[in-house]
């Protein structure tokens, strides 16, 4: 049965095999019935807005022993991550492909680029203390990576929409690639910046495309295609790719937050 809210928006759920699992919630008003999904993120619930808690609780009992082969089947197709170690190459994705990600002291913490498109972190020690400065480093140079991309495509955009989001965010969002909210502000996901240029391209179309259609009707997609006509591809590529690129940005930032 679902146990508890373990914050105002996660469900925690205890399955009849002792497993427990968290449960992402989210009341929209434009939902018409409860939906569970399996995200790159673990598994979402939407429902109406104005939902009774134990109309949301029946639901997932209902529904426990799929969410839980579910998940297990996806946790079997991702392979383990090497943790981030000061100091250890490891690779990393970066625009859809692997990069070297390798490690240099100087006088001051920064990101520098080798010749064979390596990442490098430049630390004033190679010391484990100075992993959070690491992760930080990185936070800020996926970040910028995005902006970039989106600085290039909005002019191309919104004219074509007659709408323009009010702000931007980039952070890690653990269930979802991107949102609209009521201010007209577009966040994305730091992830994206992972994933081939293509892919966050969409994502970004989507959103947009949000502050003209804001459900997912015939009209919205139609809307989407006609500024990203590869957009399916793309979506599909998220939809296969995207735990393992969740679980890199958790390896590589390590500050998850929905």
């Amino acid at each position: 049965m679902v146990r508890e809210r373990v914050t105002d928006n996660w469900l925690e759920l205890s399955t009849a095999s002792g497993a427990r699992i968290k449960v992402l919630g989210n009341a929209h008003p434009r939902s018409k019935r409860l939906r569970l999904t399996i995200t790159p993120g673990g598994a979402r619930v939407s429902y109406p807005q104005g939902t009774h808690p134990a109309r949301v609780s029946a639901f997932l009992r209902q529904h426990a022993d799929w969410l839980e082969r579910e998940l297990g089947e996806q946790r079997q197709r991702l392979k383990p991550l090497s943790r981030l170690n000061v100091g250890r190459e490891t690779e990393m994705p970066l625009r859809g492909r692997q990069v070297p990600l390798r490690w240099s002291e100087g006088p001051y913490p920064r990101i520098q680029r080798d010749a064979d498109d390596a990442v490098v972190l430049v630390l004033p020690r190679l010391q484990p203390r100075f992993l959070p400065v690491a992760r930080g480093l990185l936070a800020a140079f996926l970040e910028d990576r995005i902006r970039r991309d989106v600085g290039r495509w909005m002019p191309r955009y919104v004219p074509q929409l007659g709408h323009a989001p009010t702000a931007l965010r980039v952070r890690p969002m653990q269930s979802q690639w991107g949102s609209l909210d009521t201010r007209d502000r577009i966040n994305l996901d730091l992830s994206l910046a992972l994933a081939p240029a293509a892919a966050l391209r969409y994502v970004l179309v989507h959103e947009l495309c949000h502050l003209k259609v804001r459900d997912h009707s015939p009209r919205f997609w139609r809307q989407v295609g006609e500024l990203d006509p590869g957009w399916e591809a793309q979506r599909a590529w998220l939809r296969d790719h995207g735990a393992e690129l969740k679980l890199q940005i958790e390896r590589l930032v390590d500050d998850i937050a929905d």
